[in-house]
């Protein structure tokens, strides 16, 4: 058995390169995949409000449109995040895809309800773990100086589906039918058919070496991070620890991370305190983006209104994501999200007890843009606080929470929404955002413009006691 001399220092060389024209295109590529995330995140409720007219849809079947595909995405977070850590970030990236390409093709085609709702649940599982690879992915590759901003724009490109979501579905459905086939169903197939070119861009998408090195692949490692340095015209830095031994043909381990590791003394508190922020903040950030149509509709509105009014909201949502580029790099990640969650829960209320329409669009549009830098805050923040070898497991653990929590709530929102209207669900709203900051602001460590390294320093000293 031979062996290799090969060096443990990507984290050092990667946060020391200039940003360059590699780590612009990565950020484009990675952030066009999260469009279909979150096309798919919105689109259930421009779905219900057509479905509900088509298929006379009471408020149980409303939900069911709408919860479909939330609780696939519970499933594939949790799963296909966790397999991230164990065979690689850029595997499941192509197979997340691949498999959500084919299903959404395939629920265009859906006969029925029950065949409808089978096959958004299983494309959920194919998409659920989309944002928590976008955010490991990134954060593993790029400088602790500008993670945050360039996560921010890889955000600006996936929300820019949002409003799209809504604008195609106001004018799509309003024509009824193209080449035979209802208009919401080219909604599903066309985000199959889109997928399928970012599919393809990926494949020119390295592994992280963090990854690698935390797998013993350190010549893997060394040759992505030499070839991005080559890439990004530096010079290879020097190098700060001694060279690692390994037999060159030594088995790979992949492990599966537990829960009970992630509970376990040394991430208890950061998880816990993860896993309760994901729970609050979907219905205070995914509660308005499902219900909007619905709402504007309960207000009067028709359907083809109610979606053309939603898309002019939602346009804060990629404009959100821009507003927080030149900031989240420059004001403490934590208490960002807090003031980002204090403005939703005044901008939900007002939205909510409106009947102006300029001050509902005007209102629905603010609590959007604030909504995104919320998220942009959130997304960067929670790929921080773990170290690489559970990154993917624990982000993917708590995040996976904000999908289930978004798949019970259309039956408790919709209903809710009958019974006491759109303020008093926004007002329900606004306390659960109250109850969010102070979770954050209490347990959240603080991260801006730390290395991944520096900010899980003390978690691997505890790890290292016992």
């Amino acid at each position: 058995m031979t062996a290799t001399t090969t060096y443990s220092d990507s984290a050092e060389r990667l946060d020391a390169l200039p940003v360059s024209g590699w780590h612009r295109r990565m950020t484009a590529i990675v952030g066009i995949g999260s469009f279909f995330d979150l096309y798919e995140v919105f689109l259930g409720g421009v779905l219900a409000t057509v479905l509900a007219e088509q298929w006379g849809l009471g408020t149980t079947g409303k939900a069911m449109v709408i919860a479909a595909a939330f609780a696939g995405m519970f499933v594939g977070a949790l799963a296909m995040s966790s397999l991230a850590d164990r065979i690689g970030r850029r595997k499941v990236f192509m197979l997340n895809l691949a498999s959500y390409s084919v299903l959404s093709i395939a629920a265009g085609f859906s006969p029925n309800l029950t065949v409808f709702v089978i096959l958004r649940f299983l494309c959920g599982v194919g998409i659920g773990s989309e944002l928590v690879l976008v955010d490991t992915y990134l954060a593993e590759f790029l400088p602790g100086r500008v993670r945050g901003r360039y996560i921010s724009w890889a955000y600006v490109v996936g929300f820019l589906g949002v409003p799209l979501a809504a604008l195609i579905g106001a004018r799509v459905v309003a024509k009824h039918q193209i080449l035979g086939l209802d208009g919401w169903r080219w909604l599903l197939i066309a985000g199959g058919l889109g997928a399928v070119f970012v599919f393809a861009a990926r494949t020119l998408l390295p592994e992280s070496p963090r990854w690698l090195e935390s797998r013993g692949r350190y010549a893997e490692a060394d040759a992505i991070v030499s070839d991005i340095e080559r890439r990004s015209g530096a010079v290879p830095a020097a190098r700060t620890e001694q060279p690692h031994t390994q037999p060159a043909d030594a088995p790979v381990e992949a492990r599966r991370v537990p829960l009970r590791v992630l509970l376990g003394v040394e991430y208890r508190r950061r998880t816990v305190m993860l896993a309760v922020f994901n729970v609050l903040q979907t219905v205070g950030y995914y509660g308005f983006g499902t219900l909007a149509p619905l709402v504007l509709k309960s207000k009067g509105y028709n359907v083809t209104d109610s979606l053309g009014f939603a898309a002019l909201s939602f346009l804060g949502y990629p404009i959100g994501a821009l507003v927080a580029v030149p900031i989240v790099e420059r004001v403490e990640r934590k208490f960002l999200i807090i003031v980002a969650a204090v403005l939703m829960a005044l901008f939900g209320i007002t939205f909510g007890v409106a009947t102006n329409t300029a001050v509902i669009v005007s209102a629905g549009f603010l609590l959007t843009v604030s909504s995104n830098v919320f998220s942009n805050a959130y997304h960067v923040y929670q790929a921080e606080i773990f170290p690489t070898t559970v990154r993917s497991s624990a982000v993917g653990s708590c995040y996976s929470l904000s999908r289930l929590t978004s798949a019970v709530l259309p039956f408790i929102a919709v209903s809710a929404l009958d019974h006491f209207h759109a303020g008093g669900v926004f007002a329900g709203s606004a306390v659960i955002m109250a109850v969010l900051c102070v979770d954050i602001g209490l347990f959240g460590p603080r991260t801006t413009g730390r290395s991944l390294e520096d900010v899980n320093e003390r978690v691997a000293e505890v790890a290292a006691v016992r």
